[in-house]
């Protein structure tokens, strides 16, 4: 005679026995969410993705575009000697390609084609162009992903309601709504220091950094008044949020933005450029 055996609910059993009372509004179904995160139905992670995802389905495209002013392009006009440091020196894989101004985009270059340059084969800049793809400000951005996936385009032009260029958008923006930050070789690892010395002049900084914990490293004396990272600090004296690669002296330390987005900076290199006691 078979002995019955206990069934252990599958995640999805539990889910699906968690959310039985329909939610009738979004706030119900995140406050659903929120109790199977602390039954231990899900993780963390999970959490933060699925709350991604609602948003995702509730933001316009201009809350999460790059500024028209951060945008790297290519102007038509410039030869590949003088235009390919620039591709080199900002290592994206695609540049808009503008003729005259950011409000004549004719189209995107993406970075591989420059190989055939490199080969020695044929090159013309008007013929690698792939065709542009401008969106309104006011896409929502789920919207956007799905036109991403199902045109298999990485990037878009943002337009406002004259016409003009306000921005860009790439399908890694988007997913990184959903997924969180998606790394690249300048990112920490959650275990190490905020501060990592590089060499004797060089310090990698984490941009969330405490000034309180900076100056006890640095032997510095920035005030933490009125802000309270280092990423703050930055931002103060740069009088806008910079780019990756841009640069802002403050004192005798120079601050290289490693890496950040449209919204926050995330890691930058701090360079000390003479001896000094301490900073004002």
């Amino acid at each position: 005679m078979d002995v019955p055996t206990s069934h252990k609910p599958s995640l999805l059993e539990r889910l699906s026995t968690l959310l039985l009372r329909a939610p009738e509004d979004r706030e119900q179904l995140v406050q659903l969410l929120y109790g199977a995160y602390e039954k231990n139905l899900l993780d963390a992670d999970a959490l933060a993705m699925m709350e991604g995802v609602l948003q995702v389905s509730e933001r316009q495209v201009r809350e999460i575009m790059i500024p028209r002013a951060q945008m790297d392009v290519i102007d038509i006009s410039q030869s590949p000697e003088k235009f390919i440091p620039f591709v080199i020196d900002t290592a994206h894989s695609r540049f808009p390609v503008i003729d005259g101004d950011k409000d004549h985009i004719i189209g995107i270059l993406l970075a591989k084609d420059l190989l055939r340059y490199y080969a020695g084969e044929s090159f013309d800049v008007r013929d690698m162009l792939r065709p542009a793809v401008f969106v309104p400000e006011a896409k929502r951005l789920n919207v956007l992903l799905s036109d991403f996936r199902s045109k298999h385009n990485h990037i878009a032009l943002v337009v406002d309601e004259y016409g003009g260029v306000s921005g860009m958008v790439t399908i890694e923006d988007v997913l990184e709504q959903i997924v969180g930050d998606i790394s690249d070789e300048y990112d920490f690892d959650e275990d190490e220091d905020n501060i990592i010395v590089q060499d004797a002049q060089h310090w990698r900084v984490k941009a969330d950094t405490e000034i309180e914990a900076f100056n006890e490293v640095m032997g510095t004396e920035f005030s933490d008044e009125e802000c309270d990272t280092v990423g703050g600090l930055v931002l103060q004296a740069a009088g806008q949020l910079p780019k990756r690669d841009d640069q802002i002296v403050i004192g005798t330390l120079r601050f290289t933005v490693l890496r950040a987005d449209s919204r926050r900076l995330y890691a930058l290199l701090v360079e000390r450029l003479a001896d000094a006691g301490v900073q004002e």
